[in-house]
């Protein structure tokens, strides 16, 4: 059979040889869709909407027992108390219950005359309501994230517009902020809650708690503080180069100051029940 004949490139020989590697050659990528009028078409992201039958809804959205605590989250919105004796909660937080129960709101008795004397000063408006009885009730605030604390002996120091519930055997006392005669309107106070229970507090989306150290304080908008520790006794200081940072008035800001060692919880939202004076 005759030996056809191939012509042989230097450049081919020196591959063959090993000298040299053969030249890759580049993938060009697939061409994009276009859209009629020549432009590159984008595709959005397809979300899957998911619509459920009757039956479906029910299942996924019906109460459940997962917990034997007297305190349980149906949501991180919605509180569900199993209510067998008695249970503080802030007056007009009841959504739904269901049994023997009865609602009355905080007395003269329960809040003994000190706390009344500083709700007047305060002008603070928060009631607090008994729930007495056996059943469950159904507490939420607004629609506000809802966190769970058990306290066993420790005190905490809770915005006195965040104290959704807590259990008998916690004692609570209004606290007035120093300082705070004839800068803010409607006052600055805040509840002790010290003893042994379980206390629910609440905030706008998901808090953030912030370490208090004697060489590191720290420094709060009044709106956006939820909790602190029961050791901090925070103090009222007013900055004017900063008054278009912190608050909503005009004028000198106000702030909280938190000095020595503990924690500190603030919201990333300010409410507007702290209002500085004209």
């Amino acid at each position: 059979m005759p030996h056809r004949s191939e012509t042989v490139t230097p450049q081919a020989d020196a591959i063959q040889a090993g000298m040299i590697r053969p030249p890759v050659q580049a993938l060009e990528p697939p061409p994009r869709p276009r859209r009629p009028d020549g432009a590159a078409a984008h595709h959005p992201r397809r979300w899957k909407v998911s619509i459920k039958n009757l039956n479906e809804f029910v299942e996924a959205s019906k109460q459940k027992d997962l917990s034997q605590d007297a305190f349980e989250l149906e949501s991180s919105h919605l509180l569900e108390v199993k209510l067998n004796g008695r249970v503080w909660a802030k007056s007009g937080s009841m959504v739904a219950y269901r049994g023997g129960v009865k609602f009355v709101r905080q007395g003269l008795m329960e809040q003994g005359l000190g706390n009344l004397l500083k709700k007047a000063i305060s002008g603070e408006g928060t009631q607090l309501m008994k729930m007495e009885g056996q059943g469950r009730v159904y507490i939420a605030d607004a629609g506000k994230k809802i966190t769970l604390l058990r306290l066993n002996g420790e005190s905490i120091f809770v915005n006195g517009n965040d104290v959704l519930a807590y259990e008998d055997g916690v004692q609570s006392d209004i606290k007035m902020m120093r300082k705070v005669s004839g800068m803010m309107s409607g006052g600055l106070f805040n509840i002790k809650l010290s003893g042994s229970g379980v206390v629910a507090i609440t905030s706008h989306y998901e808090p953030l708690t912030l370490a208090v150290s004697p060489d590191q304080p720290v420094f709060t908008d009044p709106n956006a503080t939820v909790a602190w520790s029961g050791g901090l006794t925070p103090d009222i200081v007013t900055d004017i180069s900063l008054g278009t940072l912190f608050g909503r008035g005009s004028g000198e800001s106000i702030q909280l100051k938190f000095a020595g060692t503990g924690w500190v919880v603030v919201q990333p939202y300010e409410e507007v029940y702290f209002q500085q004076t004209s």
